[in-house]
């Protein structure tokens, strides 16, 4: 017999929205036929992301959760209504089911992985948790798939920076660490130092080393902006990537134990006058 799951015994919802996001999500930069399968997509990682992140789920029910939204997005089960949705707008438009299902191959490891012991493993949580959304994204558009590197660095990088703002409350909250542990120990800091009111000096050598990791990929990321066919997209991409890199540059200069570290209206405001003015450019570029 078919399972079928309710929404109300899997879902833990945490009361963000795209709102409340560090970075565009479904803007109007997106052609208006396309927002439906974006605001789908959107809904079911922030309701998964909310169910790997809650600290009153244990790591078992967490798993069985996730595994619910799993075989509900595959066709194995029916019920809940963000897998079902996003099923719907990836077989219309389609887009692998993977895309999807990789997130939560991401959010499963949270639930039993707190900590990251160098950088190869914390690059291989990021191609699940962070590197399918860019690549729905290009799919959706009918975007050439020889650009997935530069999305997925583009991607990558946006996680990275996630993580260290949220550094503290990532381990006050919920234990967790994506911090490579190897390199905690080169510098000479310890995981509860990322409780104390400041960065220590070996943290912060930490902090260093991965914005030159996410400076690297925002470069990588640049020739996605070039290379896009969608007018659209590309302007969406370039105002991320200017985002993403005045993010780098702000938690070069601030300490986040010490102060939020956010992007202000000035910022937003910026990086969207230049990624409009990139994606324009190129007169062969679509719509």
């Amino acid at each position: 017999m078919e399972v079928t799951y309710q929404d109300s015994e899997v879902d833990a919802d945490s009361g963000k929205g795209a709102g409340d996001e560090n970075f565009p999500v479904g803007s109007f930069l997106i052609a208006a036929p396309l927002r439906p399968a974006v605001k789908a997509y959107y809904d079911f990682a922030r309701a998964a992301d909310d169910i790997g992140d809650d600290p009153e789920l244990s790591a078992e029910e967490k798993l069985r959760r996730l595994e619910a939204y799993r075989q509900v997005l595959h066709g194995e089960a029916e019920g809940l209504s963000r897998p079902r949705r996003l099923r719907e707008a990836l077989l219309k438009a389609g887009i692998p089911l993977e895309r999807g299902s990789d997130l939560l191959l991401a959010f499963k490891q949270d639930a039993e992985k707190p900590r990251y012991e160098n950088l190869d493993q914390l690059l291989g949580y990021c191609r699940n948790s962070a590197n399918p959304v860019g690549q729905f994204l290009l799919d959706l558009h009918g975007e050439d798939r020889r650009l997935f590197p530069a999305s997925d660095a583009l991607c990558t990088s946006l996680q990275i920076l996630n993580h260290l703002q949220d550094m503290k409350d990532d381990l006050r909250e919920i234990d967790r660490c994506y911090l490579p542990q190897d390199w905690m120990a080169d510098e000479g800091a310890a995981t509860d130092d990322l409780l104390a009111e400041r960065s220590s000096h070996g943290l912060t050598n930490v902090r260093m080393r991965l914005l030159h990791v996410c400076r690297d990929l925002n470069e990588t990321a640049e020739r996605l902006v070039r290379e896009l066919k969608s007018r659209r997209l590309a302007s969406e991409s370039a105002v991320t990537l200017r985002l993403a890199k005045r993010l780098t540059e702000r938690l070069t200069r601030q300490d986040p134990l010490a102060e939020r570290v956010a992007l202000s209206k000035a910022d937003m405001l910026a990086a969207g006058a230049m990624g409009l003015a990139e994606g324009a450019l190129g007169q062969r570029r679509a719509a």
